[in-house]
């Protein structure tokens, strides 16, 4: 499946391409939350077309679970590629549509960022502007380097997670992959 590389005005195809891919996870995560999560999670909100998805689960001893219930349903366990409390996998080869699929444990750091950013985002038109075009600025790296396009990020996703959580600034905790 090839990677999308652009950033795309918001697709209202994008809460439904998530049905399709949680309904496909059902079986799978039996007892935990299926979320989207993300810049696809936020309506209005220009972004790659790829769906990001956190299945939630209630507590760090269920990873394991949920880990091996995911690599049954075909997906590749690739740790947590940096970012600490979030479990990423690579797709399976019968993926419908491209996803990034993420275990993080209910209420952790990951966990909140993401809920905390898509919530914010879709609460503030401004910073959903800002968020917009910051991506837009990046969007020629998506071919070349993606990790200097979520580095390009990093600084305005922190400050606006910093916002969603009441403060003015950036926590500089290298939160940048939310």
């Amino acid at each position: 499946m090839i990677v999308p590389a652009g950033v795309v005005d918001y697709d209202p195809r994008w809460p439904l391409w998530f049905d399709e891919i949680r309904a496909r996870l059902a079986p799978y995560a039996d007892g935990f939350v299926v979320e989207h999560v993300g810049s696809t999670a936020v309506p209005g909100l220009a972004a790659k077309p790829i769906i990001d998805v956190d299945v939630v689960v209630p507590s760090a001893e269920l990873v394991p679970k949920a880990i091996a219930r995911l690599e049954a349903a075909g997906y590749r366990h690739e740790g947590d590629l940096g970012i600490a409390g979030r479990e990423a996998f690579a797709l399976p080869p019968d993926a419908v549509r491209y996803h990034h699929l993420y275990v993080v444990v209910d209420g952790n750091e990951a966990h909140q960022d993401h809920v905390l950013l898509r919530d914010h985002l879709r609460a503030n038109a401004a910073d959903r502007e800002r968020y917009a075009a910051r991506k837009r600025e990046l969007a020629h790296l998506l071919m070349t380097d993606r990790t200097a396009y979520v580095s390009g990020k990093g600084a305005l996703v922190e400050e606006l997670i910093a916002r969603a959580c009441g403060s003015g600034a950036g926590g500089g905790t290298g939160r940048s992959g939310a």
